[in-house]
């Protein structure tokens, strides 16, 4: 805990950034990762897999894609780290896609299945659109890059999902699916030419409100996808064990927002029921903790009772009338009475969050300006490292 987020950053391969959406997972993920590369000579991946492409800003560059980019060794000395001790900083952005095409060519049969998958109309829309898709291919692509051992520390921003446990479950539920009763009785009549007494009124309906196309190319799409059906368990499994190892590690990210740390909360015990480790936790954006002092309180109620003198001795230094002065020292006084109120609202989820004991515990306050580049995000970093 004394060593901040840098001793648990030593201690694993892979740490896996979640939380709710909009919680600054990608950024904080990036700062991690720039800072590993920054302190020893580790070869360090940062893996996004947030569409709004914030990652590529902050570190300056003009877009990423599936294919990893190293981050120029100029831009430590630029941030004003020493170049020469760094190790390699290299970024990507998961192409939900990209991915699944590139899943589709490595692991189907044979090049007739594969090229039929590919040109699938439902395949096509579902890779593209299907937000479970987007869960799945993300385990699938973290799992990849642990066991090609490329690198020695794998950083993972996980999808925005509406529900952050969906990533956990993804492989899973996809394993699932395609051995479901559901998706046997659903192909069975494209298999054998041969629709049951029950099925029937089904497929007559369907046809007439669908299309007669529109099953047989989900048909085809699912009959397909069953040829690669053994591997979808098997890198199921393999990406469970990779979760579960003693080299990766969970951060979770929250702001101290009501939603968002009931999320986490929730995440949290969704770690604890899958045996998966929760390494570290970061409340983000986080307000003064001095805004909780009584002296604070005190001090506040002192100036909007004495907002009339202070208004009139002040009035002439400023050049306005003294009513007005009063009035903005009264709004001042009640706006910090507000803030003190926020901060102390999120003191108690603080608290909340701290109980869940993780092995590391790191606070980043609410910031004036965005994160654009590498130097603000080792300077985060150093942050949360303290």
């Amino acid at each position: 805990m004394e060593e901040g987020l840098h001793g648990l950053v030593d201690g694993h391969r892979l740490v896996v950034a979640c939380g709710a959406g909009g919680v600054g997972k990608t950024t904080i993920a990036a700062a991690v990762g720039a800072a590993a590369a920054a302190r020893s000579p580790r070869r360090v991946l940062v893996l996004t897999v947030d569409p709004a492409r914030r990652l590529a800003s902050a570190l300056g560059m003009r877009q990423l894609g599936n294919v990893e980019v190293r981050v120029p060794a100029a831009r430590f000395t630029e941030a004003g780290r020493s170049a020469a001790a760094a190790g390699e900083l290299w970024v990507a952005m998961l192409d939900t896609k990209q991915s699944w095409d590139d899943l589709v060519r490595r692991h189907a049969p044979d090049a007739r299945t594969r090229d039929a998958i590919l040109a699938n109309p439902l395949y096509r829309n579902l890779t593209a659109k299907f937000v479970a898709s987007h869960d799945y291919i993300a385990a699938e692509r973290l799992h990849e890059l642990d066991t090609e051992g490329r690198y020695d520390l794998v950083v993972v921003d996980t999808p925005p999902s509406r529900n952050a446990v969906d990533f956990l479950d993804a492989p899973a539920r996809m394993a699932e699916f395609f051995s479901s009763r559901l998706l046997r009785w659903l192909i069975a009549p494209y298999r054998s030419r041969l629709v049951t007494a029950a099925s029937k009124p089904f497929f007559h309906v369907a046809d007439r409100v669908l299309g007669a196309q529109f099953l047989a190319d989900i048909a085809e799409f699912f009959i397909l996808f069953r040829t690669m059906y053994d591997g979808f368990v098997e890198r199921s499994r393999a990406v469970e064990r990779t979760l579960h190892d003693r080299g990766t590690s969970f951060l979770l990210v929250s702001t101290l927002e009501a939603a968002p740390a009931r999320e986490a909360e929730l995440f949290a015990a969704a770690l604890a029921e899958r045996r998966y480790r929760l390494g570290g936790v970061v409340l983000n954006r986080t307000l003064p903790e001095g805004l909780t002092t009584s002296a604070a309180a005190a001090s506040a109620a002192t100036l909007r009772q004495g907002a009339p003198s202070l208004g009139q001795a002040l009035a002439a230094d400023v050049g306005a009338d003294a009513e007005d002065v009063a009035r903005v020292l009264r709004e001042v006084a009640d706006g910090f009475a507000n803030l003190a109120a926020s901060a102390a609202d999120q003191e108690r989820r603080a608290a909340r969050l701290e109980a869940l004991r993780p092995e590391a515990l790191a606070r980043a306050p609410v910031l004036d300006r965005d994160l654009t580049d590498l130097a603000g995000l080792l300077a985060l970093a150093d942050l949360l490292g303290a």
